[in-house]
């Protein structure tokens, strides 16, 4: 009950902010169609930032398993939606992300899970890029793991410099991948990237 209580409540406040900032735009919040957007917005923004409410761990699930398989896993163009930290804009795009098992495979379906837990906070792609590749590399322990994520930023396109057609490719390429040049090549091939 006091937890019900106290998510009303920071809901409340939240309205109320988003009804001060459409004053302070100059707007009217009590018009048709501004009356409900504080409701809309803050369920929006709630569903947006999901991924701090989300335990790894839980994602994760028992979903590692043990297999003897020594090549490489990839899955790619699993569709990213993420707010930039900076401008409280949309970023999108696809991550590539793939492993080489030492003894521990994942299931499939939980490597585009990780990647929304830390898609959907605020942040920056580089970190963003980061934070899949370290969790692989922690909960599989494999000979290593390459990130790709090319993304669209809003921030860019719709205000600063207005370039439209911009991506913003990062890397993280840990262990295998990044010693191993014939490695990172193959990750880069199978994802139709040049080295």
């Amino acid at each position: 009950m006091e937890e019900t209580f106290f998510v009303q409540s920071q809901e409340t406040r939240m309205e109320d902010l988003i009804r001060e900032l459409l004053v302070r735009l100059g707007e009217d919040p009590n018009r048709e169609g501004l009356f409900k957007t504080p409701q809309r917005v803050t369920a929006s923004l709630k569903y947006l930032t999901h991924g701090y409410r989300q335990d790894i761990e839980k994602v994760l699930n028992n979903a590692v398993f043990e297999e003897n398989y020594d090549e490489m896993v990839v899955l790619k163009d699993i569709d990213v939606f993420s707010l930039c930290e900076h401008h409280l804009l949309p970023f999108y795009g696809k991550a590539h992300v793939a492993y080489i098992p030492q003894g521990k495979i994942i299931g499939l379906s939980k490597i585009p899970r990780v990647v929304e837990v830390f898609a959907r906070r605020l942040q920056v792609q580089e970190r963003l890029t980061s934070q899949v590749a370290d969790c692989l590399m922690t909960a599989l322990r494999p000979c290593g793991v390459g990130v790709v994520i090319e993304a669209l930023h809003l921030c860019m396109a719709m205000r600063g410099v207005e370039k439209r057609d911009a991506y913003c490719m990062t890397s993280a390429m840990l262990g295998s991948f990044r010693e191993s040049e014939r490695v990172r090549g193959e990750f880069l091939s199978l994802i139709g990237k040049k080295c």
